[in-house]
């Protein structure tokens, strides 16, 4: 049986990425294996940094596609985007409420992954 997911995102500076996602964002740090890879806990699930030489590739064609390249949820996605508008982080896509039952608000990170953030209002 399957308990968790694991998703990587790739970084061309591992420190920065581990302090924006940590200091920003207010995740955990994991782990640190070596110069090129960490492990960052959301509570419920985690997510992999892996240091590469050049900016992943896929940022542009996310950001073209209205793709994400991580969901995160939350309690309430009011409280987290005040938590990240007070250091700095602003939404890319503002909040607001889907047709399937969700408040979402998405951000970039230290790297311009796309994350959103989401609450949700149905059971």
């Amino acid at each position: 049986m399957i308990g968790v997911v694991t998703a990587q995102l790739r970084t061309t500076d591992l420190e920065a990425s581990i302090r924006f996602w940590t200091e920003a964002v207010g995740l955990e740090l994991d782990f640190v294996y070596g110069d090129f890879y960490a492990g960052i806990s959301t509570g419920a699930g985690r997510f992999h940094l892996k240091h590469v030489d050049a900016p992943d590739p896929s940022i542009a064609f996310v950001r073209q596609g209205d793709h994400f390249h991580l969901y995160l949820d939350t309690d309430d996605a009011r409280d987290a985007l005040a938590a990240l508008a007070a250091k700095g982080i602003h939404p890319v896509t503002p909040l607001h409420e889907t047709d399937w039952g969700t408040r979402e608000f998405a951000i970039l990170d230290d790297q311009g992954h796309t994350i959103y953030f989401g609450e949700r209002l149905l059971g």
